[in-house]
């Protein structure tokens, strides 16, 4: 049992360190440059740590279709009108035996520039995570590194059977593909055929503009137009095929995936891969993304996951309350839907998929932030994971290109973070640039994070919420406010947040239920408020509420060392 929360820092690798302040929408690689591997030195991968991971995911680093001519380092050059934005999405995989080149100082040697990142994170502390993405594939997929005796995905496929068990793609035989935009016409023209189908579960050759038309769809032996029937005796092609790829990126030393598309993806794929990867690489982890919570119980049982995303649940409840959609109350549902599984959700507020934070399509305010930050990251044992610059309140307010102005910090352009251009710093990671309020929100999430990776009582603790007895206190607002304990052994954790903007006063009720199930002895207690430092002597009783001073959008996380409850039971 680890003695740390998962804490999980995302970064997209193409963005984080590029310095350009001069970027132009749709700007190309040469006039708006990209971020290095080599940018992240043990200096910037130390700060990061300090800021409370102890994971950090580089999302983007697998090569992908991309507008860029690489064809020089050997790459084949990808077709521009089956590539979403000038550099690309990530999750187009192109070639999955290989690095990104935008990502290379020197693109020739892009592996061993990977390889050495990977060596400076571990040595700093800090485990790596990759994206592995099983659904779908780059239009144009070709892997040019694939290792000796290991065939490339397609290379044997029967192309004239809309499925079959041994084939790795989805085929729309004697139909070319003929999506509804343009794709060119003489030399430039993207031409397929027979068309395969795409990678948002669209099987036919037409695939509109908001399809995932840059992907084509892995066949895991689902025939899905023949009934969804399934055909996994004996095991498909594919399997072995990523499988084979889990293995290769394990041997470089990563330390866990983070899947995309999971639900996307056969359960019965994930129970089988997964058992085999843990049995060569125990410590790996499996983080998967899935947006069905009736499947949640079924990847983490049947799928072997050790974590999941928790999107459908905690994060869009606590965007709901920020935004004066739904009660605080209704977080209580958010834990009672996963009960006994709790543990396994992973947690966050920003990814690349969501709207920051702090622009105006969510909160507005970077300074919103705290009581959703502390829930989400001591409600429950799972991971947190947080988005670059999220800590430093990025707004994500520019229209970069491909990806418009949508509060959303763009994958597929060659882009630069303002936020994150001024702390980075060219590499001196420097506050000197930051505003005051910047410091003071980066120095609250390091403090939030640094709680739930290392108390006891979130690490590993017992959850109790409070909220079915403060529904009606006069002194509590269940609409704003959200109330829960945590306790681990003699250790106990008061966790109080306010959603409001206005200051409040509150009067807790735990209930007689509380103390007994968590073994809590009466009393008045010196209690310590974690983010804050504030002491003061707390009382604890099923007669008396705890009294609790918020201000607007505040939370305070009040430590108390209990009695020891066996001896108090053994005196009387």
């Amino acid at each position: 049992m680890s003695d740390e929360k998962i804490v999980i820092y995302q970064v997209l690798p193409r963005l984080f360190s590029n310095m350009c302040d001069t970027c132009v929408p749709n700007g190309t690689y040469v006039q708006n440059g990209a971020g290095k591997l080599n940018h992240f030195t043990s200096k910037v991968l130390r700060e990061i740590k300090k800021l409370g991971a102890n994971y950090i995911w580089y999302t983007g680093i697998i090569e992908h279709a991309t507008k860029t001519d690489y064809s020089k380092y050997g790459i084949r050059k990808d077709n521009k009108y089956v590539v979403k934005g000038e550099a690309g999405s990530p999750y187009a995989i192109k070639d999955y035996y290989d690095i990104d080149p935008d990502l290379a100082e020197d693109p020739s040697a892009r592996m061993q520039e990977f390889e050495a990142l990977v060596t400076r994170t571990h040595e700093v502390g800090l485990k790596v995570v990759l994206d592995f993405v099983p659904n779908h594939v780059a239009r144009q997929y070709h892997s040019d590194t694939t290792p000796e005796g290991v065939d490339d995905l397609g290379a044997h496929d029967n192309k004239e059977m809309h499925f079959s068990p041994s084939n790795n793609f989805y085929y729309i035989p004697r139909q070319a593909f003929t999506p509804q935009f343009y794709i060119g016409e003489g030399e430039d023209r993207y031409f397929e055929y027979p068309a395969k189908a795409t990678g948002n579960d669209c099987f036919g050759a037409f695939p509109g503009e908001y399809d995932w038309y840059e992907t084509v769809k892995l066949n895991y032996g689902v025939d899905y137009t023949g009934g969804g029937r399934c055909h996994f005796d004996p095991i498909p092609d594919t399997w072995y095929k990523m499988l084979d790829i889990l293995l290769f990126w394990c041997g470089k030393g990563v330390d866990a995936f983070r899947c995309d598309m999971a639900h996307m993806v056969p359960v019965e794929f994930w129970n089988w891969a997964i058992s085999k990867v843990k049995g060569n690489y125990p410590s790996v982890i499996f983080i998967a993304e899935i947006y069905d919570q009736a499947l949640y119980r079924v990847y983490i049982e049947k799928g072997k996951f050790d974590y999941l995303y928790d999107k459908v649940g905690l994060y869009d409840k606590l965007r709901g309350v920020l935004c004066h959609q739904v009660s605080a109350a209704q977080l209580t549902y958010c834990w009672q839907s996963v009960d006994g599984i709790g543990g396994k959700m992973l947690n966050f507020l920003e990814n690349h998929d969501e709207q920051r934070f702090a622009s105006d399509q969510f909160a507005g305010d970077a300074d919103k932030v705290l009581p959703a930050l502390v829930v989400s990251s001591m409600m429950n044992t799972g991971p947190m994971m947080i988005y670059f610059g999220q800590e430093l309140g990025e707004r994500a307010e520019d229209a970069e290109g491909f990806s418009g102005k949508d509060g959303r910090t763009t994958i597929f352009d060659y882009w630069s973070v303002p936020t994150v251009r001024q702390w980075y710093d060219s590499g001196r990671c420097s506050v000197s640039k930051l505003s005051a309020k910047q410091k003071k929100l980066r120095n609250l999430y390091k403090t939030v994070l640094n709680i739930s990776r290392l108390e006891s009582a979130v690490v590993h603790g017992d959850f109790f919420d409070l909220m079915y007895v403060n529904g009606e206190n006069p002194c509590f607002n269940p609409h704003r406010q959200y109330a829960f304990l945590r306790k681990y052994g003699n250790e106990l954790l008061v966790i109080v947040v306010n959603f409001d903007d206005r200051q409040a006063n509150v009067k807790i009720n735990i209930p007689d239920h509380a103390f007994e199930t968590m073994k809590i002895v009466p009393g008045k207690y010196e209690a310590l408020e974690l983010i804050g430092g504030d002491k003061e002597m707390k009382e604890l009783s099923p007669e008396i509420p705890f009294a609790c001073a918020l201000s607007g959008y505040g939370a305070a996380v009040w430590k108390i060392e209990l009695k020891n409850f066996s001896k108090e039971i053994q005196k009387k």
